[in-house]
């Protein structure tokens, strides 16, 4: 008997010590599993993004603050990929109207200044996780990095469609959502693929060329504005292709032109009315003046003539002017509401969408 406690005793020592290894085991275990939480380098915090100017820029992986010191459509491509709420500074003078009406928060937000004219003390107290800044305006940019802030550029009316849709693709990857990039550069695709396609069979010969006038009857896009590409994507023809990286003419060369169709714009200034373009007596034998074909450019959330996310929209406005037996089944009234609904989650009123049209009050 006694034998018997004895040998009882071994084995529940022997019993105890082997669940004390097993525990320790497991313990270490768990610790080597779960996923490091404390901060450390072990943790990333950053990643790195390729700019619109090709910089590599570190950036926090977790982006809740961004101060936009440009206009360009940025603001609006920070909105579609979710991002309203994480906009602290935008220059006021790029808050259009409508935006207001979509995001009344933005009628709060601060104002840093804009392209070289920035003022680095504000977006210092504002501590934003990244400022996105213009190609165009490197030495307010430099002023922002000397900060320590990282700077992301965009294209802000410079550059073409593959540059664009870079462009998105890039503020995606910056928000963290790549799916809606996808999503609207699909729709950029589709839309402009159907333009393409009915536009296709014009002989060149047949093709409608076009003036853009931005706010001065002599300034325009030459072939490395994004004028260019809103003009041939919709299947016209930019008389002022020929300038290049200029913007400006003269009356002489418009009338030597003798663009068949004028668009004015008020991205670049203020509208030129429609009645002082025909009762312009050095443009009377134009074309598009003895013809009626002067139109204004509708201004939606952003001008539909720039690249912002709805920049098809506009595309498609142009290819019904130019075309518009072509294009008479394509209701972009509805386009319109369609895309305002799925990409900025906003039910678009007939009203807005007529007034998009009809940017400019008064007689024409």
């Amino acid at each position: 008997m006694e034998k018997k406690v004895k040998k009882s005793g071994l084995n529940t020592t022997n019993i105890i010590a082997a669940v004390i290894v097993i525990g320790l085991v497991i313990a270490l275990a768990v610790i080597l599993l779960v996923p490091n939480s404390s901060g450390t380098p072990d943790t990333p915090k950053t990643c790195t993004i390729t700019d619109m100017s090709g910089n590599t820029v570190e950036i926090p992986l977790d982006i809740n603050r961004i101060a936009i010191t440009c206009c360009g459509g940025a603001t609006h491509e920070v909105m579609v990929m979710g991002g309203s709420d994480t906009i602290v500074a935008q220059p006021a003078k790029c808050i259009m109207p409508q935006l207001k009406v979509m995001e009344p928060g933005f009628a709060n937000v601060a104002d840093a200044g804009s392209f070289d004219d920035v003022n680095v003390e504000e977006i210092l107290s504002l501590k934003p996780d990244v400022v996105i800044a213009s190609v165009t305006a490197e030495k307010g940019n430099e002023k922002i990095r000397e900060s320590e802030i990282p700077v992301v550029t965009v294209m802000t009316g410079r550059g073409n469609m593959s540059q664009i849709k870079k462009e998105l693709a890039m503020v995606g990857r910056l928000l963290g959502n790549d799916d809606r990039a996808g999503s609207l550069i699909s729709y950029w695709d589709e839309k402009i693929a159907e333009i393409q396609e009915r536009t296709s069979t014009i002989p060149a010969d047949q093709r409608k060329t076009v003036y853009y006038m931005l706010g001065k009857t002599t300034h325009t896009n030459g072939k490395a504005w994004w004028g260019q590409e809103f003009i041939t994507t919709a299947g016209g023809i930019n008389v002022a292709e020929g300038l290049g990286i200029n913007r400006d003419t003269s009356i002489e060369q418009i009338v030597k032109w003798n663009p068949d169709v004028i668009i004015l714009s008020s991205n670049e200034g203020t509208f030129i009315p429609i009645r002082e373009v025909k009762d312009n007596p050095q443009l009377g034998s134009i074309a598009a003046v003895k013809n009626n074909e002067i139109y204004e450019c509708p201004i939606g959330s952003f001008w539909w003539d720039r690249p912002s996310p709805e920049a098809p929209l506009g595309m498609l406005w142009l290819a019904k002017i130019l075309y518009p037996d072509k294009f008479a089944d394509i209701d972009l009234k509805s386009e319109t509401k369609h895309f305002y609904r799925t990409y900025y989650g906003y039910t678009l009123s007939d009203k807005e969408y007529v007034n998009f049209l009809n940017p400019q009050p008064g007689p024409k």
